[in-house]
């Protein structure tokens, strides 16, 4: 079975182990997808993440991170950008997320970054994902 979109197959899997409440999830690596979870580790949603190599294929390890309270740090995970309906958005018009609390994860010309960070850099991109 060949996945025609790749990293929303990652944030659906992401999505999923949280709401299931697992430490983990394995995703194939893809350079894309690694850029993603940095951003994800950065942004405070997962606790960590590794790389493994299981049977001569190359995994991330993705280690999700829960609140006492509230269950999974991710309350939502979203591809904007789809393969049938490209989403760009310019440095003057990056979209905010709930007011500020989501991440927006954005492919630039100078590497895949935070909506915030794209628009401080004046640099505009694809719209790869939201965070919340």
């Amino acid at each position: 079975m060949s996945v025609s979109d790749p990293v929303a197959d990652m944030l659906t899997k992401i999505r999923n182990a949280g709401m299931a409440k697992h430490e983990k999830v394995d995703i194939p690596t893809s350079k894309l997808k690694l850029e993603i979870v940095k951003i994800l580790k950065t942004e405070g949603y997962i606790k960590n993440f590794k790389k493994v190599n299981q049977e001569g294929t190359n995994t991330i390890r993705v280690f999700l991170k829960y609140d006492e309270e509230t269950g999974p740090v991710i309350h939502g995970i979203e591809k904007v950008s789809r393969p049938g309906r490209r989403v760009y958005a310019g440095y003057q018009n990056m979209p905010r997320i709930y007011n500020g609390y989501g991440t927006l994860i954005v492919s630039t010309s100078k590497g895949v970054t935070t909506g915030k960070k794209a628009a401080e850099r004046k640099v505009g991109g694809e719209i790869i994902c939201t965070v919340w």
